[in-house]
């Protein structure tokens, strides 16, 4: 069966009409001082490599294949290595009343949120550290896409183009991610049941502002091992962003809101429970001085749970072994971008960090004291892209 598959689809590619791809390399200097985030020891490291290369097979006018394989290299944040980000059949479905839809099948992209799409490349990105409270670096890849189906549609008229998008499928997890949720002591297998996500954006005729609306599903179970500290668990997530972006001559201001409603029982014992809404966002400026130089600045926040802003109960339920601010966390960012040349361009960027719910990945960060309570980290990249 495989065999006959694979056939069948390099005979279909050998009939490809047209062939695009484009690649990026970047290089980067990054340190994060106080914290564990990104960096060990406060060292200064070249851990900030992207390499990638994507590409779409027009095999005929309503039908396309599309991929991106990438290696990543962001220090501690997740796994360094090579990953097919995306591999997905596009098909382009014949007009009904004037919406434009095209379905994707296979490992989709995510794109129900501003900077979703666009968070896999590093010229397309704001900052190399995006905000935290909607772009979780620890989620980086579960996030980006899953495999299962994607439709996205589009109508335009004089009245502004309106966009919905609707996903349903699953993200592959390995020990990395296990390891991740629960700590290296944990020996059996997490497994994503579904992620099913929808969106709808509108843009006026101007094409100079955008605000959008997105909702996710998602549910996580966690199979123990016979002999193991841990037990079986689960957790559930609903998650709610509200997105707006404006666009001017020399301005570009980005602004997102999430609440991310979290159940998880079992894992840490048979009873174990925790439900909890977490709750932030981001505001984001970027003023073009000329074609080659713009400046940002942000602000971001996040608190673990909207009923504890403070951390106060995470710390209690822990009997202390929590610090309480590992229940919030606020950032402000400032960056710079020179495009040096055509698809050449350094860009640089400064973090300072109150707090670290977003500076750890696990469920319960039992273990914490890897990072202050005040921190800062620093990234400078370089890039290259054709």
């Amino acid at each position: 069966m495989k065999r006959l598959f694979f056939l069948s689809l390099f005979s279909v590619c050998a009939h490809a009409q047209d062939v695009q791809w484009h690649g990026y390399v970047s290089q980067g200097l990054t340190q994060s001082v106080g914290s564990d985030y990104i960096t060990d020891d406060d060292d200064i490291t070249t851990d900030l490599t992207e390499v990638g290369i994507n590409g779409r097979w027009q095999i005929h006018d309503q039908l396309a294949l599309v991929g991106q394989l990438n290696y990543l290299n962001g220090g501690n944040r997740y796994e360094a290595g090579a990953r097919v980000d995306y591999l997905f059949i596009d098909w382009a479905v014949p007009h009904i009343a004037n919406w434009s839809t095209h379905i994707h099948l296979g490992r989709y992209k995510n794109r129900h949120w501003l900077y979703s799409a666009s968070r896999d490349v590093p010229h397309t990105r704001a900052t190399a550290i995006l905000p935290q409270s909607v772009y979780f670096d620890g989620a980086r890849d579960i996030a980006l896409g899953s495999d299962g189906i994607s439709v996205q549609s589009t109508h335009s008229d004089r009245n502004g183009v309106w966009e919905v998008n609707w996903s349903y499928g699953k993200s592959p997890l390995d020990d990395h991610d296990t390891e991740a949720f629960l700590g290296p002591n944990a020996l059996g297998k997490t497994e994503q049941d579904y992620v099913h996500q929808f969106s709808v954006f509108y843009q006026p005729p101007s094409y100079n502002w955008r605000l959008g609306a997105s909702w996710l599903s998602s549910d996580f179970r966690y199979e123990a091992a016979p002999r193991e500290f841990f037990f079986d668990g689960k957790s559930e997530i609903e998650r709610v962003v509200l997105s707006g972006i404006y666009f001017s001559e020399f301005w570009e201001l980005s602004a997102e809101w999430v609440q991310e409603a979290r159940l998880d029982s079992g894992a840490y014992a048979p009873t174990f429970a925790t439900d909890r809404t977490g709750e932030g966002g981001y505001v984001q400026a970027r003023y073009l001085f000329n074609p080659k130089f713009s400046a940002l600045l942000s602000y971001d926040t996040f608190n673990l749970d909207r009923n504890d802003p403070n951390g106060h109960k995470l710390s209690v339920m822990s009997q202390g072994l929590i610090p309480s601010y590992y229940g919030y966390e606020n950032t402000y960012a400032i960056g710079a971008r020179w495009n040096i040349a055509p698809n050449w361009r350094l860009q640089a960027e400064h973090h300072w960090v109150e707090g670290a719910a977003r500076s750890t990945t696990r469920i319960i960060p039992m273990n914490a004291g890897g990072t202050d309570k005040h921190w800062r980290m620093w990234a400078v990249q370089l890039m290259y892209w054709f």
